[in-house]
């Protein structure tokens, strides 16, 4: 569904207050309506966040950037608009808005993992996703022996990414189109209605005895191998290949 599609959602909200407002202006409106209904429009657009976080980013979008645009004079002042668009949309590219937005890993999210899910000397571990790196930083305090990958689409945070964490192997690609055939462990932090497809790739991907690790988000149409529990108090859901369907385990009951 399109809403899930962060932060497409976010863009027409605010894109519908602003021509709102604009029509407003543009019939002769004072300034005063033209704001209230514009603000309005920016609220109503808001039902369709997922949550109270985007709800209030999408509601309070227009009024926020029309005190920056000092009062409405957006005639003058509109082009700035176009700069940190363009920025947004290079740093957030529209193809990757199915994916998570970016949700840091804690630095010890997985200090103990080593002991449950113990990992071949010199394998390849790959961040799918990995932002800024923080992923990378907590999977190699957990496990400095191996090799660490990770695939970013985003220009620019698989730069910072590189720059932070230079003991890794840092590349930009599409985390989706990825083979993870050659790796021991994939470590994802998605959203929940990505996990389908995640665990899609990994039953055709992955090697025997080769895991897909995902902070916080459980695949619930699959059978998990291991659920561990991170200093956080957040899980950490284990799937270790073959990976195995919850409905193919039915069948098989007599």
């Amino acid at each position: 569904m399109w809403t899930t599609l962060w932060p497409l959602p976010a863009l027409l909200a605010w894109g519908a207050a602003w021509g709102t407002w604009l029509a407003g202006r543009t019939v002769g409106m004072s300034d005063t309506l033209a704001l209230v209904l514009a603000t309005v429009t920016g609220v109503v657009f808001s039902l369709l966040g997922g949550s109270v976080w985007r709800k209030l980013m999408m509601a309070l979008g227009f009024p926020v950037s029309w005190l920056l645009a000092h009062g409405g004079a957006v005639s003058a002042n509109i082009s700035w608009w176009l700069l940190p668009l363009g920025l947004f949309l290079w740093l957030y590219p529209p193809a990757s808005w199915r994916d998570a937005p970016l949700y840091p890993t804690p630095h010890d999210a997985f200090e103990g993992l080593r002991e449950h899910v113990p990992l071949p000397l010199a394998g390849r571990v790959l961040d799918a996703g990995c932002g800024l790196g923080d992923g990378l930083i907590a999977l190699e305090r957990a496990y400095p022996d191996v090799h660490l990958h990770g695939v970013e689409r985003s220009t620019p945070l698989r730069w910072l990414c590189a720059l932070r964490c230079r003991w890794a192997q840092v590349r930009g690609g599409d985390l989706w189109a990825d083979d993870w055939s050659g790796y021991d462990m994939v470590y994802l932090f998605q959203r929940p209605e990505t996990m389908p497809r995640a665990l899609e790739k990994a039953a055709r991907e992955l090697q025997e005895g080769a895991w897909l690790a995902s902070l916080e988000f459980e695949a619930t149409e699959w059978v998990a191998t291991m659920v561990w529990t991170c200093p956080d108090d957040r899980p950490l859901w284990l799937y270790q290949a073959p990976l195995v369907r919850k409905d193919t385990v039915k069948a098989d009951q007599p």
